[in-house]
Parts: structure tokens; C-alpha cells; sequence
């Protein structure tokens, strides 16, 4: 196991703890120190002191430095992230299998009020997680930090204080000493526990409802190129609180967290959800979030214009087509006509096979998208529509629309994804050589979407 060791209290305290209990654990210890170079000599000195403590006890160390001045933004967050790297790092290289740091009861009462007066949900109250999924532990989480100096005290054990604890520069500072013992003075004088116990209450409702939205989820959320997608009544159908959890978890697995990701951005996204019928957009902070119909779509900011959105690929008789980053393709096969290979009665069903009259198919063929304006004849219609009333007959939805692929012959559209083919060249009796047109898998695509039934964001296809 990796002991984080900063060279203050909370750090060496939980050093010498875990020297006294790794016989009975079988534990083998090992050091780690990551020099922020915030305070310059200070900051050297505090690890020359972790250096020669893990010397004295026996313990191997690593002693990393990382510029995090040089890193813009928040310092605190960027200190925290250099150090959760430099564990990640250690962890994988497959030495050590966990990471031990010295928060206390006590950070875990300033981190529930500091996350409390930033506006925190039930999830961000649970505050400092006792165990994460990434291999890091709190041992001392169930004492203060008056009874790890007393600890140390007792003993004769020196520490490193770290000058920058009492800058009232950092927020959490001033929470430390201004805010938290003025609520002990005037308010509550055991507040610093209250909040702890409010983050173990918490903490036990998170655990129950992960839980949950595991279950919630399976047939709820469905996963794509990097998007989540749900339907509206799913989310309307749910208790609220249910609903605001689950729409955060759809969050969660397109942003990576949800750093930014507030109250109001989740009730805007449940409000779009609301009516039954319409369309709509969100923003929130690394998300982009579409309803479309029945769907919404959770995805991550792109740059889009027709530019990039715009495709057309030549079409090989016999071949395949693809559309390019999208995990779409279309086969083209040429058959000559006979019994065994004329047209089913329904030309175009919904498996996406189509048959074409290879006799009426003129001109250079070439797979194109879709684009404003485009109309055609599809087979059973009275004559020429737009696609665009097509896409909002079958409900479309619209982040479908932008890259949808039509087969061209001369410039002239031949057949269209769900739609089919162009009743002038649809294949019939008589046809001496027929053009199969059918959308194939892709290895692009194989395993990426998780739906299940008709619950399919293509709105049916």
C-alpha cells in the first residue's frame, strides 16, 4: 500500500498508524510525496522531511514535483488533480494496489459545508468517500484532527506545518477558521460533527441509490458514439427523484463527472422533458443536450457546420459505401433477374433492403447526405416531397437528420435510408437486372449501442 505524506499532521499520523498495523494487516508500506513547488524552500523542506522519516522507518519513497502554479485555473483543484494523478500513476504500475491519505473527521466537515454553500445535491453532502473506485482509502476519516496532534503529541512525533493552512486565501481556509467556529459559537457547538454525520447519512443513501440507477438504468439509457440517449416518458414516468438521478448518471457517463453541473441545469433538462410532443436544447457545462421528439440526446459541445457535416462518396456497383465517421454503410449488389431473385412484393420492407431497376438507374451513383431542399418519390407516395416532412412523419430525430445518407444517380435521388427507394425506378415486374440496395453493419459501429426492442433513438430504424 502507497501512504501519501505531505509532512503535516494528518500525514505522518497516519504513517505511523499504519506501521503499527501492518503486521496484522499484512500490509507492506510503501511513501509517496508530491512536491507542488508552491512555497519554494518550504516546500523542499517538506520533502527532504518525508524522505528521511520514510528512511528512519524503513519504508521505501517516491518523491515526485509537479509545477502546479504553471497549470490555469483553480490551484486548489489543480494541486488535488496533480496529486490523484501521481497515485493513478503509482497504482498502475503495479506495485502497490491502493493509496491511503490522511483526511480526518474534520476535512469532512469543512468539505460537506463548503460543497453545501456551493449549492451540493445529497451527492456532493456524502463529501469525502471513505473508499473510491480508484484505489484510494481514508483510514483516519473517523477522527479529528485535535486527536491526530494529540496522537502525535503523545508520542513525541514531529510534523511539517504547512504555512499556506491559515491563508484566508483559499476558500477552504476561511471556512476552517471563520466560518466553522462562528456557527460552533453562535450556532451550533458541535456543528463540525453534525456535518460529518450529515455526510455519513448521506453517503449510505448514495451507496443505496447507485444501486438503483444500476437497475434504472439498464433499460433506460442507451450508449452511441460517445452520446447517451433516453426517452422523454422515461424520465416523466419516474418519482422526481429518481428522474434528477438518473439524468445525472447520463450526464456522468458522456462528461467523465459532474464538475459544473448544477441544480438548475438538471431541472431545465427535466422541464424539457416534460410535454409530450417537442423539440429543444441545453447547455450545461461540457454537455450538449438535445430533445427531439420522444428522444433526448446527451453529448459532448462539437463544432458544427455544414462543412462538417456535409459527405458524398462515390458508390461502386457492386460495393460498399460508407458514410464517413459514422459506423453507416450501404451495399450495392447487381443481380440479374429471375425467379429466385425478383423482388419481394413489398419492394422496400423495414430489414432496409431495397431493389432497384438497374434498367432505370442512370448516371453516376454516389452516397451522399441529406441537405435542406432534397425531395423525391418515394415508393406508395402520391408524387415528390421533401424529406424534411418525410424525417417528421417517421420522428426523426434531428441529430439524425444532419448526417443521413441518400443514394444519387446522376445527380438525381434514388433512395433514401427508411424511406426507400424512388417509385420512377423502383424495381417491378419484368425488371431484367435488379440493384439491391441494403445498410449494413460496420465494425465501426458492432457492440456501441445498447438498446434494446424498438427503444431505438433512429426513432424505429
Amino acid at each position: 500500500m502507497g501512504v501519501a505524506v505531505s509532512g503535516g499532521a494528518d500525514s505522518v499520523c497516519l504513517l505511523y498508524v499504519l506501521r503499527e498495523l501492518a503486521p496484522r494487516w499484512n500490509l507492506r508500506l510503501s511513501v509517496l510525496h508530491l512536491n507542488h513547488r508552491l512555497r519554494g524552500e518550504d516546500s523542499r523542506r517538506d520533502a527532504e522531511f518525508v524522505a528521511d522519516l520514510a528512511a528512519q522507518l524503513g519504508f521505501r519513497a517516491e518523491v515526485r514535483e509537479a509545477d502546479v502554479a504553471a497549470v490555469p485555473g483553480n490551484l486548489e483543484q489543480a494541486a488535488r488533480e496533480a496529486r490523484l494523478a501521481f497515485f493513478r500513476e503509482a497504482i498502475a504500475g503495479g506495485t502497490i494496489a491502493k493509496v491511503a491519505v490522511g483526511h480526518t473527521r474534520s476535512d469532512q466537515a469543512e468539505t460537506v459545508l463548503f460543497r453545501f454553500l456551493r449549492g451540493a445535491g445529497s451527492a456532493g453532502l456524502a463529501g469525502i468517500r471513505p473508499v473510491t473506485s480508484e484505489g484510494i482509502v481514508r483510514p483516519l476519516l473517523g477522527v479529528t484532527r485535535a486527536e491526530v496532534e494529540e496522537f502525535l503529541r503523545a508520542r513525541g512525533l514531529p510534523w511539517r506545518e504547512d504555512a499556506t493552512n491559515r491563508s484566508l486565501e483559499f476558500a477552504r481556509n476561511r471556512i476552517r477558521h471563520e466560518l466553522l467556529p462562528e456557527l460552533a459559537r453562535n450556532w451550533n457547538p458541535a456543528i463540525a460533527e453534525t456535518l460529518a454525520n450529515l455526510a455519513d447519512w448521506a453517503c449510505a443513501e448514495e451507496e443505496y441509490w447507485e444501486r438503483e440507477l444500476d437497475r434504472l438504468s439498464a433499460g433506460r439509457l442507451s450508449e452511441r458514439q460517445g452520446a447517451v440517449f433516453l426517452r422523454a416518458d422515461d424520465l416523466r414516468g419516474l418519482p422526481l427523484a429518481a428522474a434528477r438521478r438518473l439524468l445525472r448518471r447520463a450526464m456522468e457517463r458522456v462528461k467523465g463527472d459532474l464538475r459544473g453541473i448544477d441544480f438548475q441545469h438538471i431541472s431545465t433538462v427535466l422541464e424539457l422533458a416534460s410535454s409530450i410532443e417537442g423539440h429543444g436544447r441545453v447547455q450545461a457545462p461540457g454537455l450538449d443536450i438535445f430533445r427531439s421528439f420522444e428522444w433526448l440526446r446527451i453529448a459532448r459541445p462539437v463544432t458544427d457546420s455544414l462543412a462538417s457535416r456535409d459527405y458524398a462518396v462515390t458508390a461502386e456497383l457492386p460495393g460498399v459505401a460508407r458514410v464517413p465517421a459514422r459506423g453507416i454503410a450501404v451495399s450495392l449488389e447487381l443481380i440479374e433477374n429471375s425467379e429466385s431473385s425478383a423482388p419481394p412484393d413489398s419492394v422496400y420492407n423495414n430489414s432496409g433492403t431495397s431493389w432497384l431497376d438497374g434498367g432505370k438507374v442512370t448516371g453516376p451513383l454516389e452516397l451522399r447526405n441529406w441537405r435542406p431542399g432534397d425531395q423525391y418519390w418515394p415508393l406508395g407516395s402520391a408524387g415528390r416531397e421533401k424529406i424534411k416532412t418525410f424525417f417528421q412523419e417517421a420522428r426523426i430525430p434531428l441529430w439524425e437528420r444532419r448526417h443521413w445518407p441518400v443514394l444519387t444517380a446522376g445527380g438525381s435521388i434514388v433512395w433514401a435510408r427508411k424511406f426507400g427507394p424512388d417509385a420512377r425506378v423502383a424495381a417491378g415486374p419484368g425488371c431484367r437486372a435488379l440493384i439491391l440496395v441494403r445498410e449494413v453493419d460496420t465494425p465501426a459501429v458492432s457492440g456501441k449501442c445498447s438498446t434494446s426492442g424498438n427503444r431505438d433513438p433512429l426513432g424505429g430504424v
